[in-house]
Formats: C-alpha cells, structure tokens, sequence
C-alpha cells in the first residue's frame, strides 16, 4: 500500500471511531511498521491540519471532538496511488488521439484531468512530460471508422463491414453485431456477432476496410456467453479453451513471469528443481506461440505435444536462417 494511500486508510479509521484506537491497531490494520505509522500521523498532523491527538492514558490515537477544526476532511481531492495512475494513464490516452477527432471536447476533458492531477495533495504539480508510457507495434487507426463503430456500439445497431484478414490475405463482407470493443496491446479490436459465421468473433479495426449500419438491431449476446467465449481463453484469440499449455521457465526467467499474470485462469508454481510452472488455458495457437517465443532457451514447452513440435519447428527454421 502507497504512503498517499495508508494516509487516507488512517483519516478513514479515525473518522469512522468514537474511541481511540491504538498504535498496534493502527499498524495491523495498515500492515505497516510504527515508524512508518508515525509518519502518517506527523502528516496527517502538521501537514494535513488534522485534529488529531496521541494520548495513551485515553487509549491511543483519536480526533478531538472539541477541536474546532472537527469534523474534518482531507482536503481538496485526494486521489490514491491507484487513482493517480488511472489519471495519469487517461491523460496519456486521451494524448494520443489523433488530431481532429472530437478535439474541443477532447481538450476541455484533458484540462479537467490536469486539475484533478494538479489538486491531489501530497503530490506536487504533475509534469507529465516526465511520465513515459511507451506504445509498442501500434498500428494506424481509420478515426472515422473508430465513431462509427463506437456509435454502432451504443446504439446497439447491426453493421456491414469490409474485413480483409492478414491470415489469407482476403477481403470479405461480413454483417455483424457489435459487442465490445477492447484495446489490447495498443490496438483496437471489435468483438461481435458474426451473422456470416453464426458465432462471436474478434475483428482487429485496422483490418477493417469500410463499416455501415445495415438499419436493423444488433444481436446482443448475454454477458455470461460473452465472457465465456472473449474471456476463458488465452490473448486476443477467443473461444472456449480446448487445451492447457504447460511452459516450464528457467529459475532465471521465472523471477519475471511469476509477477506476471498471463491469464485470469492461470496456474503456477515452483519446481523442486528451481523452475518456474505455468498452466494456461488456450483455444488458438498463435499469439501464445509468439509469447512462448521471446524467451527462447528459457522456456520449455511441456504439453500439448503438438505446441511442442510447432516451437521445435519454428526453432529449427530460424537455426536454418543464421547457419
């Protein structure tokens, strides 16, 4: 838990008694040590102008009632760490738009997000300019296409859309209900009905050509089914699971994966013999292969046999390439 955050978790407690409560309390219930508690009391104190009074014959740490700075609030709008973060991460999206599209209201949102940043206590004036997040392999957007598919989406309209996929290098028209949309790894993704194939399907918005309504409702799939079908299984590539990789990763890249979550449903653990276990469940192949990939020599693909043979293929065609 971040300082900002143990502060407004120590205002909450002291707020919410009518009796003391004790420096060991206080400890248990922040998880902190006491010298880490008596800072949030010295700021809460002397930097917050709260109320607050130690006094161990009455028990330990409370706000004086009779104060008359009580009943007292912190001020301004505190915002937790996590929060920080989230309005960080708005700004930068909101950033990255491009130009011209809604950007009147687009700014006046961004200038919104700016004093909420630059009202957060304990926190001095953000420069953002210092904050990097960096996007990788992001691919260009069609903004027009993007309202279109957003304003299809929450009207709830079925639309005709030009796809041309990479895997075959065809074009096609489809008549589909939006579901969601999902960005994923700095690119945008449609989720929909496919009235063509009579099944959910993930379109990436780069690869559409064209979108139109077709003037009739959309199909809206119940949240259970869209989980089920866009959630259970592994990366963008939907579908109910069908198998479960097994990924044996050196002690040395363990230390990274094992803080990492590569899927809601994964399992792990440490071997005896120093590696690091994953278990993820999967539908399609292709985007788990990629990520096998990276590690190279420090993964070992364990089951399904025929994820195995297509990583000691893939490893046998690039040895062939640097011979």
């Amino acid at each position: 838990m971040h300082h900002l955050d143990k502060i407004v978790k120590l205002h909450g407690l002291l707020k919410s008694r009518r009796t003391p409560i004790s420096g060991p309390e206080i400890d248990k219930e922040l998880g902190c040590s006491k010298a880490t508690r008596q800072r949030l009391v010295d700021d809460l104190r002397d930097r917050l102008n709260a109320p607050l009074v130690c006094d161990r014959s009455a028990g330990g740490y409370y706000y004086d009632r009779d104060d008359p700075r009580h009943p007292f609030e912190l001020p301004g709008i505190w915002l937790t760490a996590a929060e920080l973060q989230a309005l960080i991460a708005c700004e930068h999206l909101l950033g990255n738009l491009a130009p011209g599209l809604l950007q009147n209201e687009i700014g006046q949102l961004r200038d919104h997000l700016q004093k909420l940043l630059d009202r957060s206590p304990g926190v001095k004036t953000p420069q953002l300019g210092r904050i990097k997040i960096l996007s990788q392999a992001y691919r260009s957007r069609n903004d027009g296409l993007f309202l279109t598919l957003v304003q299809a989406l929450f009207n709830q309209h079925r639309l005709i859309i030009q796809y041309h996929a990479r895997s075959d290098d065809q074009t096609s028209e489809r008549p589909v209900s939006p579901q969601n949309l999902v960005l994923y790894k700095d690119n945008w993704y449609l989720d929909a009905y496919c009235h063509q194939r009579n099944e959910p399907r993930t379109f990436a918005l780069d690869r559409i050509r064209s979108a139109t309504a077709s003037g009739e409702p959309a199909q809206l799939l119940d949240p259970a089914t869209l989980q089920q079908h866009f959630g259970s299984s592994y990366g963008i590539f939907a579908g109910t699971p069908k198998h479960t990789a097994i990924l044996n990763f050196s002690a040395k890249a363990g230390r990274w994966v094992a803080d990492e979550t590569w899927h809601s449903q994964q399992e792990s653990e440490w071997l005896t013999d120093g590696r690091y276990q994953l278990r993820i469940p999967f539908n399609r192949h292709e985007e788990l292969l990629m990520d096998i990939l990276k590690y190279g020599a420090e993964v070992e693909v364990v089951e399904p046999g025929f994820l195995r043979e297509l990583v000691r293929q893939k490893a046998e065609k690039l040895l062939a390439v640097y011979r």
